[in-house]
């Protein structure tokens, strides 16, 4: 059973940095393509950032040149490291895996609160 574990959320003032983690367990993680989503209050769920089977890293466009991610095989994580915070990154962040050849995203973490104050 493949689960998920997303930590490394709080709360920090805007400019700062954070970097979330997603524990996969279950099976190996470099067989799933991993990615993290955000949703604030009142507002839809929205990608953030994925990293393929073949490492291949992808940001939400709005978000490039402050979120990177990358992942740890060996320790079956998945990293988001997020800079130069703004209230408008405040948010639930969740982080779900799809299989290979997979078309949904089938196991998802529970979240991890990022709360960016002024």
């Amino acid at each position: 059973q493949v689960q998920l574990v997303a930590s490394g959320g709080g709360s920090i003032q805007a400019g700062g940095s954070l970097t979330l983690s997603c524990a996969f367990s279950g099976s190996t993680v470099d067989t799933f393509l991993v990615a993290w989503f955000r949703q604030a209050p009142g507002k839809e769920r929205e990608p953030v950032a994925e990293i393929s089977e073949y490492d291949n890293a992808y940001i939400e466009y709005p978000l490039r040149g402050r979120f990177a991610i990358s992942r740890d095989n060996a320790k079956k994580i998945v990293f988001l490291r997020m800079s130069a915070l703004n209230t408008g990154d405040s948010a639930m962040y969740y982080c779900a895996a799809r299989a290979f050849g997979g078309r949904e995203f089938l196991y998802w973490s529970q979240g991890t609160q990022v709360t960016v104050s002024s």
